[in-house]
């Protein structure tokens, strides 16, 4: 089954880094040749873009649920949560709605499975901070969650 994992963040953004830290671990991994493995800045509409018919498609991202600190989720594609209503905009799109306008739009790219490993985080606002020492230390369960999702 050909993969497509998409590591998503801002590492100039504290705990929203995190993506492009587990990228840059994965990158050291012996990845299967069928996962593509992606470093977007920004999530939304760009993960469309990216999707090339890949049956398997793992979004990797600093989320805030609600949770404690470093918690690492693994869930599926239909059980995201909706944003907070909000006027339609390209800015603000989430991964949910991002696949619902894929799946709308361009149903040949739309991987059978999806689902998103998110890492939860407290710090989104401070420019120049290090990830929290929880979202850190959460770092290989989330690859664990990762390599279990392929």
């Amino acid at each position: 089954m050909k993969s497509l994992v998409i590591c998503i963040g801002n590492d100039l953004v504290a705990d929203d880094g995190v993506g492009s830290k587990i990228y840059q671990e994965l990158l050291t991994q012996n990845l299967s040749s069928s996962v593509r493995l992606l470093f977007l800045g920004l999530g939304g509409l760009d993960i469309i873009e990216q999707m090339e018919g890949e049956e398997n498609l793992i979004v990797v991202d600093a989320v805030q649920f609600g949770v404690n600190t470093g918690t690492v989720h693994n869930i599926a594609w239909k059980d995201l949560p909706h944003m907070e209503s909000r006027p339609v905009s390209g800015h603000g799109i989430g991964v949910r709605e991002a696949l619902d306008i894929c799946k709308r739009l361009y149903p040949e790219r739309m991987p059978k499975k999806c689902c998103l490993i998110g890492i939860e985080g407290s710090c989104f606002n401070e420019l120049g901070g290090s990830l929290s020492p929880a979202v850190a230390s959460a770092i290989p369960q989330a690859i664990i969650e990762i390599k279990k999702s392929l």
